[in-house]
Parts: structure tokens; C-alpha cells; sequence
């Protein structure tokens, strides 16, 4: 077993046109100050991360870490979320997701896609040159907006759906095995990748490939009413990430699982902060502790009520005081006697 590093938060969420959350020095020293030792940060706003720098600079990259590093901060991944939703993107959902891409790319998807990729493969160089071993990402989606079996799907959809994700994820997965880096998917709705099903369906596409691997987040599990403490039993060896996000559901008379169409604070299901939703994380962390994961605690703050400040600096303690220190012995070594073959037999019988 392992002790599982933390407490780190995930940036996305929190960077803002405003002091501290507009600049790398800034957000980094604000992390510091809400208790966390690391973070996890986007590669889609270079006035935290410039991409294009980060390859191609080692002075850039030796800034970038001594920054954080003056905070007391460590770098715990890299994120393409965003880059990583527009490798597969639905025609139903373009004009959505053209925020995402710059401007002179949107109304343009195959230019869209081609930038995504580039970007992605941009972020897996980054990694390995800023010393990390995993990404963090988005599958995107072609079947999505199939999810529900009505009206009846053409025979073949969803297969040939996850054949062309597969095919555009597998050189991305190539040149992740070359750089040392695995590829984690954030498991979550809105994704083709939002369930172990799913994730099955594009590994065995990808034929096993060694770095499609998971992110964890129990509350996106709570909100499908998947059984997440399970789902550690069967993909402990997949799980190579964890953003630790609470979330609660309560159905009603009048919603359930799909919502009603309804805004975060009114829907049956919604994320909260840490210790505020029904995620058993005292269970959580012990499984995750129990597989010898090692990776970091991520705090990932999205709540509908709290003020996300509060909601960081609660998450910081949550998530030291969840971490399992682990035990170097076994709690009955104190009983232990040496090996002595002959007594072994005599207790035996033999």
C-alpha cells in the first residue's frame, strides 16, 4: 500500500480576469494559502499555462515550476478537457462547443478537430518535459446524443460511434506510450466515456492500450446511480487519477436521473462541496488506499450553493484529513514469532 499525495485542486474553476485568479504567481500562491500542496492545471489559458511555450522553452518551463515552487506548490497535472471534448464532437453539439476553439476555427469542425488534436499531443509533450507521468482529459462524444434507446438506434450506430473515436484516439494513445504519460479520462456524462461499460467498449478498441487510462470521480458515478465504491474494485488498475467532488441525489415525485431540464440548484442530482453531498469518502479513500494508488487527492470544487473560496478552503482540510497514512506493519505484529518449520508441521498434524 501507498499514501495517496494530496491535497491538490484542480484550477479550471478558478481562474478569473481578477487578482489572484488571473496570473500563474497569483493562483499559486492563493493555493498555497488555502492549505493545498499541489495543483492541477488547464492547458487552455496562457496567462496561467502557455502551451505552445511550455514545449517548445526549457527557460519558460524552469519559471513555470520555480513559481510554483516559491509558493509551495507542486504541479500535479496537466488537463486538455476542453481540447479533449473537441477531438469528438456530434454536429448537434457544434455551436455549443465552438466556445472552446479560437475564434477564427469555430463554424469550421474539421479545423476545430485538427486543432484539438494538435493540442492534445502539444499537452502530452508538455508533461513529459515538465516531469509528469499522467494527463488529465475528455473522451468527447460522437453516440451522446443516442444515450437514451428511443427512437431505436440504426443497427451499427454506437459501434461504428466507438470505432471513429478509437481511431482518433489511438495515435494520441501511441504518442502518450512514447512520452511516459497516461491519458486519463474524466468518467462523465456528456462524454462517450461516462461509464465502465463505455470505457470498455473504447479500450477493447484501442486494443488494451497501456495508457487509456481513468480518472476517478465518485460524484458523477452518484449522479447515474452507479455503484462507485465497486467501480474501484473492478478498474483499481485503470484509476490512475482521482478528483475528489461531492454530489447528492434526491429524486422526487417530479425528477429523477434526467433532470426535468432543470438548472443545477433545482435538479435531483447536483455536485456540492466536499462534506456537503453523499459521497462516502471515508470509504473511498480506504479503497483507493487498499488498491495502492498513490496518485493525488484533486479537489475539484462545483457546487451549485457555496461560494467557491469557501468551497476551496474546506475542500483543502476534507481532503488531509481523508488521506490514510499507511500503516509501515501489521497491527498484530505485536503477537508475531519467528518461523519454526517443525511447530508448523506439529499444528498441522503432519
Amino acid at each position: 500500500m501507498r499514501t495517496i499525495k494530496g491535497p491538490a485542486l484542480f484550477l479550471a474553476q478558478f481562474i478569473g480576469d481578477g487578482a489572484p485568479f488571473d496570473s500563474w504567481q497569483g493562483i499559486t500562491r492563493w493555493a498555497a494559502d488555502c492549505g493545498y500542496a499541489g495543483v492541477q492545471v488547464p492547458t487552455n489559458d496562457p496567462r496561467i499555462l502557455d502551451l505552445d511555450r511550455a514545449v517548445e522553452s526549457q527557460d519558460y518551463r524552469d519559471e513555470f515550476l520555480g513559481i510554483a515552487a516559491a509558493s509551495g506548490i507542486e504541479v500535479t497535472e496537466l488537463s486538455t478537457h476542453l481540447q479533449g471534448q473537441l477531438v469528438a464532437v456530434h454536429p448537434a453539439y457544434d455551436t455549443g462547443f465552438d466556445a472552446f476553439a479560437p475564434a477564427p476555427l469555430r463554424g469550421n469542425p474539421k479545423a476545430r478537430q485538427e486543432w484539438a488534436v494538435e493540442q492534445v499531443g502539444k499537452a502530452i509533450h508538455a508533461s513529459r518535459l515538465l516531469g509528469l507521468n499522467a494527463m488529465a482529459t475528455f473522451s468527447g462524444a460522437l453516440a451522446w446524443p443516442y444515450l437514451y434507446p428511443w427512437p431505436q438506434r440504426a443497427p451499427g450506430l454506437v459501434e461504428a460511434a466507438f470505432d471513429a473515436l478509437a481511431d482518433r484516439w489511438r495515435p494520441l494513445l501511441d504518442l502518450a506510450e512514447d512520452q511516459g504519460i497516461d491519458i486519463c479520462y474524466e468518467i462523465h456524462p456528456g462524454e462517450d466515456l461516462h461509464d465502465g461499460v463505455t470505457f470498455e467498449m473504447f479500450l477493447d478498441r484501442v486494443g488494451g492500450h497501456a495508457r487509456a487510462n481513468m480518472l476517478y470521480d465518485p460524484s458523477h458515478y452518484v449522479l447515474q446511480q452507479l455503484d462507485y465504491l465497486q467501480n474501484i474494485d473492478i478498474y483499481h488498475d485503470r484509476i490512475r487519477m482521482f478528483h475528489v467532488k461531492d454530489a447528492e441525489f434526491r429524486p422526487n415525485g417530479r425528477q429523477g436521473v434526467y433532470g426535468g431540464y432543470q438548472p443545477w440548484v433545482d435538479r435531483a442530482g447536483r455536485f456540492r462541496s466536499l462534506g456537503d453531498g453523499q459521497v462516502d469518502f471515508g470509504a473511498v479513500f480506504s479503497k483507493l488506499t487498499q488498491y495502492g494508488f498513490d496518485g493525488w487527492a484533486v479537489v475539484e470544487w462545483e457546487c451549485a450553493l457555496k461560494h467557491p473560496e469557501d468551497g476551496a478552503r474546506e475542500g483543502a482540510r476534507f481532503v488531509r484529513d481523508h488521506i490514510i497514512r499507511v500503516t509501515p506493519h501489521a497491527f498484530d505484529d505485536f503477537a508475531a514469532s519467528a518461523i519454526d518449520r517443525g511447530a508448523i508441521e506439529r499444528a498441522l498434524g503432519l
